[in-house]
């Protein structure tokens, strides 16, 4: 344990000081940007952003007025991490589900040393670990253990059932990252739902070999999630166009919904380090919290 909170306080760090090399200080825009809530009432003044102007209350004849808000200090950060058997793929500690993990692990340390609440959900088809919201050290040690030593009750994916589980717990305005490989049908309108009510960012964990079947003949491929064994021909090229179309197809399919429903998307390959990728995420994510 000594020595994996070593390798995640290090990317962390890594992280912090790129960050604040790239963003003049405001690192903690990952976490900080949306937690916001409402102040106070003030006259409008030139220059004010037209979506903070509070209609009802202008609407009464006594001048045009603008909502103001101040910094949340209680901000929670969730994570909703999928750990079901489609995250098995990969080279041995290279795997979706231990690159998943990591990312978790490291935003969870950030969020700590930020001063944020941070929680965790992990869910296959069902909750499988829950770590209600808290705040420092005690509380980074016990989610890097939750998300670390925990053992799966189920395999299985339903992807519908961890956003309606989440939609039900969290009532307060919270950042809410999903690492998940999105392998699923049928969860778009309760994923749609948390964007309308949270800060939502989605990280998609992916693997070449799920797009790039090697032509290997006739073998075994093992569902892990079902338990089955399934004989395919890999010779055959529409087989391997078929798969890579259909992953193709479903990561544009997110990517879309996140687009339209102002969701933060971010795609990490098993093959990649996890530093340049979320760097890339606080750089966009602090331009956004700029120009809103």
């Amino acid at each position: 344990m000594n020595q994996l909170f070593s390798k995640l306080r290090k990317y962390e760090i890594m992280i912090r000081k790129v960050a604040n090399n790239h963003l003049q200080g405001e690192y903690q825009s990952l976490f900080k940007g949306s937690g916001l809530e409402f102040d106070d009432l003030r006259p409008y003044q030139y220059g004010d952003d037209v979506r903070t102007i509070e209609w009802k209350v202008s609407a009464k004849g006594h001048g045009t007025f603008v909502k103001t808000f101040r910094e949340d200090k209680d901000q929670c950060v969730y994570f909703l991490l999928d750990i079901s058997g489609s995250q098995d793929i990969g080279q041995a500690g290279h795997k979706k589900i231990d690159q998943g993990k990591t990312i978790a692990g490291v935003l969870t340390l950030a969020g700590v040393f930020d001063g944020s609440q941070v929680a965790l959900i992990s869910f296959s088809d069902q909750k499988e670990n829950l770590i209600l919201p808290g705040k420092g050290t005690k509380q980074g040690v016990k989610m890097i253990r939750g998300i670390f030593d925990y053992e799966n009750k189920s395999l299985k994916t339903d992807l519908n059932a961890m956003f309606t589980f989440a939609l039900n717990l969290i009532k307060k305005r919270s950042v809410v990252i999903v690492i998940s490989d999105f392998i699923d049908e049928g969860y778009e309108r309760p994923f749609r739902a948390l964007a309308e009510r949270h800060d939502l960012v989605a990280i998609q964990l992916t693997d070449p070999r799920e797009s790039a079947l090697p032509s290997l003949g006739i073998i075994p491929i093992y569902d892990k999630e079902r338990g089955k064994t399934t004989w395919v021909n890999t010779a055959f090229g529409s087989f391997s166009r078929k798969i890579a179309d259909t992953f193709t197809s479903e990561r544009d399919h997110l990517s879309e919904i996140c687009k339209k429903n102002q969701i933060n998307y971010l795609s990490i390959d098993t093959t990649q380090d996890i530093v340049a990728p979320l760097l890339e995420l606080f750089k966009y994510r602090n331009k956004r919290m700029k120009r809103g």
